[in-house]
């Protein structure tokens, strides 16, 4: 890939005061509606292209601009926008009951040291997974084309439009949001029903976003998903409630209990399996990465000429940052524990903690650095990954601390849950700089600016992450914590990573339903394994989607294949036009206008709701029960035709491009 890199330019502007400003701005934007959509949803998504797109659409207006800037605003808004993926392990805490909300600066803290860590380590990665390797990085090679088509002088019209798109996207998906927060369209339609002496449930939740993210994940991640969506609601779910449904008990509240508390842990053991597999795949071109990477860096101190573009952090910083890191993280750690039950467990527990951030956050960094390259950053399986974390940190505490006394539970699960979470941070932001980096290599940025512009981008979102945080714990709450309402956050993976710390320190966890998972698991990669050389890439069963698709409900999980399917069409119409690339990413950005739009309507709506202290502060008062039904069918067809017009807004914008490309 380096061959496509971009002459190196001499004089330009880099890393710039208004850059990081501009991606500041980005960041606050695009953090608040992946924490949103990561706790409604359990998904977040990738926000370096649309960053790209509308840092270039800002710095159009000032002269000096360059492309190694609008990479650096790109590179901060990513960092900060993956960082929230976070979420996935923190809300936890309150589900447990062990916080009432997030208190600021232990959030804020926890955030950023494991966010600039994951920057630190991924740092000796670089000259071997990035430069080194014939690795695709797909989303990096697809922001630098973004990158340079902007920066060129016919690429401002082209920059304007797509910022239209995101724009028109993201006003369809808030406004039918807002409709269904006013109760006149139906935000959801479910139906539970009988099979056999057990029962099962459809339902769907009519949210724009979820269609965006089926998009960008595309349609193998939604055929898996389905898989596990029938194996989960289809043939788990009606054996595990077989025989559990007395006469005129309550089948809806069954079958919800059961899924929650028994078929989700079968998604778990598939999810724990796919992401073994994936780590033992990747471990031997790991370890040759570093290896590489430690020989070039070693070649720099003796005095070998290195280019502008290739050079880095020096390795002192990257390894004074991290050993001078461990502190903090050790007082922190200990902070936490010092006035809990398990207290005087105090020094020897943080001890094992630090080494178990220092030791375990290194290999972290490589597996989830080499997956991003090979996937991608949005779809690699973080919350496999997650799963793996909590599940070796909980083991190695419960070896250290020994047998529980009474009164101890808690305490040692909220402090696995804190100290998993540092490890997590280190997971979400080498996923993504890795990522980043490519994209620098290919035009030509300076890496040492851009691991700058990176650990600035962790510290934007790891101030804005508790605020919103605390909003949606106050407006909406979570599933499964103390006082939850009916309108909680299901917060999938916290959810599932706190019932796993619970079930591996208490002794209550069933094995039994995690192995039925695993052997599906196994199942699932025997047959990816063969599908892909089989078909020669073109079809392949993902399985951590499958896991995924067994583990969310299906309110969630049905929308993301319909969205795989509709940006299967959207992009087999875009390569038969002029352009096809620039047509595909115009569908790109509508698909990431929806998310954006609903999420910031949810932080929006969220707010709301706290300052009124009303579930449903903007139901119309003359909308009674009666109306269920019409807004049920007008549910129904004002989001089929917000889909429906706004993909045909981004074929117009396609054509006119053509027609205008065309003309010259």
């Amino acid at each position: 890939m380096s061959g496509n890199t971009a002459p190196a330019a001499s004089g330009v502007r880099e890393l710039t005061v208004r850059g990081v400003v501009i991606g500041g701005l980005i960041t606050l934007v695009f953090t608040a509606a992946n924490v949103y959509l990561g706790l409604k949803v359990g998904l977040t998504f990738a926000t370096s292209i649309p960053a790209a797109v509308i840092s270039m659409a800002i710095l159009r207006g000032f002269r000096d601009h360059s492309v190694v800037e609008n990479n650096i605003v790109q590179t901060i808004a990513s960092a900060a926008g993956t960082l929230s993926a976070i979420i996935f392990v923190l809300p936890g805490l309150v589900m447990i009951g062990w916080w009432t909300g997030f208190p600021y600066w232990e959030t804020a803290l926890v955030t950023a040291l494991g966010g600039v860590l994951g920057v630190m380590y991924s740092i000796p990665l670089r000259r071997a997974l990035v430069t080194g390797s014939d690795l695709p990085f797909p989303e990096g090679v697809a922001a630098a084309e973004v990158l340079r088509v902007g920066d060129s002088a016919e690429g401002a019209e082209e920059n304007r439009r797509g910022l239209l798109v995101i724009v028109v996207g993201g006003l369809a998906s808030a406004g039918f949001a807002a409709l269904a927060a006013m109760k006149v369209v139906a935000g959801s339609i479910e139906r539970t029903f009988r099979v056999g002496s057990g029962g099962s449930m459809v339902s769907a939740s009519l949210s724009l976003a979820l269609i965006g993210v089926g998009h960008l994940v595309g349609i193998t991640v939604g055929i898996a998903m389905i898989v596990g969506l029938v194996i989960s609601f289809g043939v788990m779910l009606p054996l595990r409630t077989a025989g559990q449904i007395p006469a005129g008990g309550d089948l809806g509240e069954i079958v919800s209990r059961i899924f929650s508390s028994d078929v989700r842990f079968v998604g778990a053991g598939a999810m724990a399996v796919a992401a073994v597999w994936t780590l033992a795949k990747i471990a031997l071109p790991i370890a040759r990465g570093v290896k590489e990477a430690l020989a070039a860096t070693r070649a720099r101190g003796e005095g070998e000429d290195v280019p502008v573009h290739e050079r880095d952090l020096s390795m002192r910083v990257v390894a004074g940052v991290t050993l001078a890191s461990m502190l903090p993280i050790g007082l922190l750690l200990w902070l936490f524990v010092r006035s809990t039950p398990i207290g005087h467990h105090a020094v020897g527990m943080v001890v094992v903690s630090i080494l178990f951030v220092l030791l375990i956050g290194l290999a972290v960094a490589g597996v989830c650095g080499y997956m991003a390259g090979l996937i991608g950053a949005s779809n690699s399986p973080i919350s496999g990954v997650g799963i793996l974390i909590v599940i070796a940190a909980a083991l190695l505490i419960k070896v250290v601390h020994g047998a529980q006394a009474p009164g101890q539970g808690d305490a040692l699960i909220a402090y696995t849950l804190f100290t998993a979470a540092v490890v997590f941070g280190v997971a979400t932001i080498s996923n993504d700089n890795l990522q980043d980096l490519k994209t620098g290599q290919l035009v030509r940025a300076t890496p040492w600016k851009q691991q700058v512009a990176l650990v600035i981008g962790v510290v934007f979102g790891s101030l804005i992450i508790p605020p919103v945080l605390e909003l949606m714990q106050n407006s909406f709450g979570f599933q499964g914590a103390p006082g939850a309402g009916p309108d909680a956050l299901a917060a999938p993976q916290a959810s599932l990573i706190s019932s796993l710390a619970k079930g591996v320190l208490g002794g209550g966890i069933d094995w039994k339903l995690l192995g039925i998972g695993a052997a599906i698991g196994v199942v699932v990669i025997i047959i990816d394994e063969v599908l892909r050389p089989a078909s020669k890439g073109k079809l392949a069963l993902p399985p951590l989607a499958v896991g995924m698709g067994i583990y969310l409900p299906i309110s969630l999980t049905i929308l993301i294949p319909i969205g795989g399917l509709i940006g299967f069409l959207y992009n087999r119409w875009a390569s038969k036009q002029a352009d096809a690339e620039r047509a595909k990413r115009f569908g790109t950005l509508a698909a990431t206008g929806l998310i954006v739009g609903e999420s910031l309507f949810g932080v929006i709506y969220a707010g709301i709701a706290g300052a009124t202290g009303s579930e449903s502060p903007l139901a119309l008062p003359f909308i009674g029960d009666g109306f269920t039904p019409i807004a049920n069918v007008l549910g129904l067809v004002f989001f089929a035709g917000a889909t429906w017009l706004l993909y045909g807004f981004a074929r117009k914008i396609t054509r006119d491009s053509d027609r205008e490309s065309a003309a010259k």
